[in-house]
């Protein structure tokens, strides 16, 4: 694998920077560079921007819309997104469903879908996890039973990201009951604004509200939204998810995190600490590297398989260990922090500046491990794939 940067890729991040420095939504970039919470308008405002500047088909094939870059060019780009302190591109159209619909999808489908997809103008939210089902997602219960041209869908789903802010959900339903459970499931698209969808917020352990829990009561759904054939949504599932791990890693947001890091702890005379930052800095670039070896498959026409597992076990374990370091970076200031909206203290936060948010980052980031399919089921996605075990 050939990652040399030639004139033409450097030019390349050139055009990608000086358009974030120039024509990047200037209420997002402020937003971000003050740490406030970005509302769902922002966060459209982003997509489009990406969309109008031609690189939301960042991955995808030219013929569904997509920019048809090298995976040096895709590697140069997420860098610079990073670099600038970009918003993380919401993973759910672009690269989760949309693969799924150009892959598997009819004429139709694409024809209605994947225009909308690029252009973000639906937000969209996956409908996998159930109470019971999550690591064993095989096991969902949620139903959909073919009535005429419509599915009647009953059941629900939780851990639901940004279900709030969805226009669209994609739902794994099970539409025959058989003895091999990874049989009879079906991946099928459904309108938020259907009758009888009901979302309801999770609070997590950081105060923040980006899970949910959704509810389907005789939601009727046309039979033409069916992914592919029914009862393969198993193999469009595993598809699905191959991808969504390898985003999961999140490399380029990973190394300016810890070049952050680095630079707040120059002063600080730990050597321990140091040490631990050096390994962390060892593994990421380790990581980097099995990243873009799996990206330059997937730009030649392969589709991301247990490498994925590699990705999403090692990139959240790294996720994890830097909340951990800037939390041993904090040290005794790390108490005071300011709680979820509503939470009454007369202590402001003291000592540097990113104690406070540490607090609320390491909390949030003990899911990166379980989410995507638990690091453990990972493993045994590589045992199985890789090892033959």
């Amino acid at each position: 694998m050939d990652i040399s940067f030639s004139e033409q890729d450097l030019q390349f991040k050139e055009e990608i920077r000086s358009a974030l420095e120039n024509e990047f939504p200037t209420h997002v970039r402020e937003k971000q560079n003050q740490g406030i919470s970005l509302d769902k308008q922002d966060m459209i405002d982003y997509h489009k921007f990406l969309y109008t500047k031609g690189w939301a088909g960042y991955n995808w094939p030219v013929e569904h819309g997509g920019t048809g870059w090298t995976p040096v060019q895709i590697y140069l780009f997420l860098n610079e997104l990073a670099i600038a302190n970009c918003p993380t591109i919401l993973p759910f159209g672009l690269n989760m469903v949309g693969p799924v619909i150009y892959t598997f999808g009819n004429q139709e489908q694409k024809d209605k879908f994947l225009p909308d997809i690029l252009q973000f103008n639906t937000w969209w939210c996956q409908g996998y996890s159930e109470p019971g089902s999550g690591s064993d997602l095989a096991s969902l219960n949620t139903k959909a039973v073919l009535d005429g041209d419509n599915y009647i869908i009953n059941g629900s789903k939780t851990w639901t990201t940004l279900a709030q802010n969805a226009d669209w959900i994609f739902c794994l339903v099970r539409t025959e009951t058989t003895n091999k459970k990874q049989e009879g499931i079906s991946f099928i698209l459904v309108d938020m604004n259907t009758p009888g969808i009901e979302v309801k917020p999770i609070i997590t352990i950081d105060g923040d509200h980006e899970v949910n829990s959704v509810f389907f009561t005789d939601v009727k759904v046309p039979a033409s939204q069916l992914i592919g054939e029914e009862g393969k949504g198993w193999t469009y599932a595993k598809f699905l998810l191959a991808h969504e791990r390898f985003g999961i890693a999140a490399v380029p947001v990973s190394k300016v995190s810890l070049a952050n890091l680095k630079d707040k702890t120059a002063n600080l005379q730990d050597l321990d600490l140091d040490r631990k930052i050096a390994e962390l800095e060892i593994d990421l670039m380790a990581l980097e590297f099995t990243e873009l070896r799996t990206l330059a498959a997937i730009v030649d026409g392969a589709h991301p398989g247990a490498e994925s597992s590699i990705l999403k076990i090692r990139g959240t374990e790294i996720q994890q260990r830097l909340t951990e370091l800037y939390v041993e970076a904090a040290g005794q200031y790390i108490l005071p922090y300011e709680g979820p909206e509503g939470f009454e203290s007369n202590r402001s936060p003291a000592g540097p500046d990113f104690a406070s948010p540490s607090v609320a980052s390491y909390l949030n980031f003990r899911k990166t491990s379980i989410y995507g399919g638990s690091n453990e089921i990972q493993k045994n996605i590589i045992a199985k794939a890789i090892l033959g075990v």
